[in-house]
C-alpha cells in the first residue's frame, strides 16, 4: 500500500540546513496497523506530513497504492488526499459551529456526494462509532473521547485507502485512549491500513508493528504481539 525508498528531507535554517529525514526506506502492506514512534526531532512528524501529501520530499520515491506521489501541485495533492487518505489529529479539528453529523458530512460534500447520500453515510458512520444519538450535538457538547470518535467517523466516511492518525490519543485520559484504540483496532480488523504516530509505548503496543525513528533514520522495525485495547476498556 505504501512504499518509500531513500527518502530525504531537509529544511533551511538561516544560512545552514537541517537534514530531518536521511534516506528512509519503508514498506507498509495493505491492512497493516503500524505505530510510528520517536522522540521530538526524530523525523516522525515530517514523515507523516510527506505521507499525507502535506509536504514534499527532497529526494526519494513515494508510492501510494502503486501511484507515484511526486511534484504535485496543491490541486492535485488535494485530489489525491481526498481519494487515498483519511486524517485523525490530536486536536480533533472539528468545526465548532457544525453538529457531529455535519462534521462527518463535510468531506463528502467536497467529494461531490449528493446531500441525502451524505446524510445517510454520515449517520451510518456515527452509528459505527457508537454516537448515533449524538448526531445533532455540537463539539462543545461532546467529551474528548466522543470528539475523537466523530473525527474518526469523519475520516472513515470518505472511504480512504489509508488512515493517518497523528497522536490520536494525545489529548485523552488513559481510559478514553484505550477506548479510541479499541475502535481503531476494530477498523483495522475490517482491512483498513492505519498508521498511528505516537510517543506512548502502551498505545504503540496496541498496533501490530512498531517503526522506531531516531535522528531521521529507522532504527527498529518490528512486528509485535498486539495488545488488545478491549482488555483495558
Amino acid at each position: 500500500m505504501i512504499q518509500i525508498k531513500k527518502l530525504h528531507k531537509s529544511y533551511k535554517m538561516g544560512a545552514s540546513s537541517l537534514h530531518v529525514l536521511k534516506g528512509i526506506n519503508l514498506t507498509i502492506e495493505e491492512g497493516e496497523l503500524v505505530a510510528i514512534m520517536g522522540s521530538s526531532g526524530s523525523g516522525k512528524s515530517t514523515l507523516l506530513n510527506i505521507l499525507g501529501m502535506l509536504d514534499n520530499a527532497d529526494e526519494g520515491e513515494y508510492l501510494l497504492d502503486k501511484v507515484p506521489i511526486k511534484d504535485l501541485n496543491e490541486t492535485k495533492a488535494a485530489k489525491y488526499r481526498n481519494k487515498f487518505l483519511g486524517f485523525v489529529f490530536q486536536s480533533f479539528n472539528l468545526i465548532n459551529y457544525k453538529s457531529a453529523l455535519e462534521n462527518i458530512m463535510l468531506p463528502l460534500y467536497y467529494q461531490g456526494v449528493p446531500r441525502k447520500e451524505r446524510q445517510l453515510l454520515a449517520m451510518d458512520y456515527l452509528e459505527k462509532v457508537g454516537l448515533k444519538d449524538w448526531a445533532t450535538h455540537l463539539p462543545n457538547e461532546l467529551s474528548g473521547g466522543q470528539k475523537q470518535r466523530v473525527a474518526i467517523a469523519r475520516a472513515m466516511a470518505s472511504r480512504p485507502k489509508v488512515l493517518l492518525a497523528d497522536e490520536p490519543t494525545g489529548a485523552l485520559d488513559t481510559k478514553t485512549s484505550h477506548e479510541v484504540m479499541d475502535l481503531i483496532q476494530k477498523i483495522n480488523e475490517e482491512g483498513k491500513t492505519i498508521l498511528v504516530v505516537t510517543h506512548e509505548p502502551d498505545i504503540a503496543n496496541m498496533c501490530k508493528r512498531i517503526v522506531q525513528l531516531k535522528d531521521g533514520l529507522i532504527i527498529e522495525d518490528k512486528k509485535i504481539k498486539q495488545v488488545l485495547a478491549s482488555a483495558y476498556v
